[in-house]
């Protein structure tokens, strides 16, 4: 940034002689101001006077009298009489040209000569990587610098580290009192659009292509892969163990089915011929014991099928708890 201020410093400022005359720049919209080159003594024969393109006379000074703007300036120019100085404002193009300070006394004598040039600000110029050629260890790019005008283009080579001009080094390319410079620093290329009263610079990041534009490396291809092949056997392990959890509580479920239950008999009737203990109070419970195999020493000997507990809920001082069992001669 620094190069581009001293360059535009340098530009700004800059005057060159051709063919006898000063070229003096000014930017559009600007104000000229223009200096006599040599002392200037006015007496009664002698005038001063500042002309455009040797045929349009701007202002005059007489001896004793004050400066005089003629109507074509009037308003828009001006002349000091301390040391007959020119200010014409708000410059168009159509005041570029030649402007001359005279004495006349008896002759005339050219007292100052400039030729001036007006000019506009400068377009960004429009940088672009025009190509980019990759390798395992480097990269190289193509930039174009380009105005409406002309272009320049350059070639660069970037490493790991740094990059750096694969040809020549700074571009310059010169049209019309404007320029164009490309020129590199560190890893970012500067392309500085430039006249005589203005400059405008387009920067960019070469590296940044060399990066964004490179394939995935092998390596990091490989890393996921692997990735994704341990996210799949980590999910279908996971099914697995639900799986089997499910299974598991289902083997270890165990169901009990009472025996010698009376057929058309459900655990909550009565048995029949006892409706005394049909109460609301009263509940019943079938009990078995299953003792597997039954001992042959007492297959003939009569056991109760069948026993019932009645339970009286009611809080009565007297109230009993009967235990039934059916005679075992009704069974025989």
């Amino acid at each position: 940034m620094t190069c581009g201020v001293v360059l535009f410093a340098l530009l700004l400022f800059y005057i060159i002689e051709v063919q006898g005359l000063q070229h003096v720049f000014v930017l559009h919209g600007k104000d000229l101001h223009l200096d006599t080159e040599k002392p200037v003594t006015l007496d009664k024969k002698t005038n001063f006077l500042w002309r455009f393109n040797s045929n349009n006379n701007i202002a005059k000074h007489d001896f004793n009298n004050d400066p005089v703007v003629f109507d074509n300036y009037e308003g828009r120019a001006e002349l000091f009489g301390q040391n007959d100085s020119l200010l014409v404002k708000n410059v168009k193009h159509n005041d570029s040209g030649d402007y001359t300070a005279v004495t006349t006394s008896g002759k005339e004598q050219k007292v100052a000569e400039y030729k001036v040039i007006v000019q506009d600000p400068v377009t960004p110029a429009d940088l672009t990587v025009e190509s980019v050629s990759k390798s395992s260890d480097s990269c190289n790019l193509t930039v174009t610098c380009s105005t409406v005008d002309f272009n320049i283009s350059s070639s660069f080579r970037c490493d790991g580290k740094n990059c750096s001009h694969a040809e020549e080094k700074d571009l310059k390319a010169t049209k019309f009192f404007s320029s164009l410079i490309v020129y590199l620093q560190q890893d970012t290329i500067f392309c500085n659009h430039s006249n005589q009263v203005s400059w405008n610079e387009t920067k960019k990041v070469l590296k940044s292509y060399c990066e964004t534009e490179t394939a995935p490396s092998g390596a990091t291809i490989i890393a996921a892969s692997t990735s994704v092949v341990f996210l799949i056997l980590f999910i279908t392990l996971c099914v697995i163990m639900k799986c089997k959890s499910k299974g598991g509580n289902q083997e270890n479920t165990i169901y009990a089915v009472p025996e010698d239950i009376i057929p058309g008999q459900t655990q909550s009737q009565t048995p029949a011929g006892d409706e005394s203990c049909n109460s609301p109070t009263s509940t019943y419970a079938l009990v078995e014991f299953h003792t597997g195999q039954k001992s042959t020493k007492t297959e003939n000997i009569p056991q109760p099928e069948t026993v019932y507990a009645q339970v009286d809920r009611a809080a009565k001082p007297n109230s009993t708890v009967q235990q039934q069992t059916p005679r075992a001669e009704e069974n025989q």
